[in-house]
């Protein structure tokens, strides 16, 4: 099972492979990140981990054993003791039931080590897997959106009662 971990300087190289490898499968279901994403990364992670630094943002990637990431849980834009959550599982890793459990793990991380509240997040209506996901880790539909022109869902998850142990990071 792959280990959960907060966002350090050293996943650098396997995050960027990580997203270059899944760059084509991310695009079916999210917005293509562009290259300006791929060419300015070394900036760009930088830039994330001082932000999380600050603490207005949790990134975490999940490591397999060969120290490559199989995917991200973040949480973004932490404010009034909500968050927004965002994840992309990789292509090889998908159908296992990893996206899941790692949403839940950070459902814990959130409640008991940031201490926040609520979740929400947001898919796309042609995203079943994702909305599986969100339903499975017990987040509630809360209304209609467009992401990037498509028609979608905004997602809620109160953490006031949250229980399940957090991942260890």
């Amino acid at each position: 099972m792959p280990e959960m971990q907060l966002l350090r300087p050293d996943h650098a190289s396997a995050l960027l492979a990580f997203e270059r490898e899944n760059r084509a499968y991310f695009a079916v279901s999210v917005p293509d990140r562009g290259e300006d994403y791929f060419a300015g990364f070394d900036e760009r992670h930088r830039d994330l981990l001082a932000e999380q630094d600050a603490g207005n943002c949790y990134f975490h990637v999940l490591v397999g054993a060969e120290g490559e990431v199989l995917g991200r849980v973040n949480l973004v834009d932490v404010a009034d003791g909500g968050a927004e959550l965002g994840y992309r599982i990789a292509e090889r890793a998908a159908g296992r039931g990893l996206a899941t459990s790692a949403v839940r793990d950070v459902c814990g991380l959130a409640a008991d080590r940031y201490g926040l509240t609520s979740l929400r997040a947001a898919t796309t209506l042609d995203n079943a897997a994702s909305r599986a996901v969100l339903a499975r880790a017990g987040f509630n539909v809360t209304g209609e959106t467009r992401l990037s022109g498509r028609p979608g869902l905004t997602y809620l998850r109160s953490l006031d009662d949250y229980s399940a142990p957090p991942a260890d990071l």
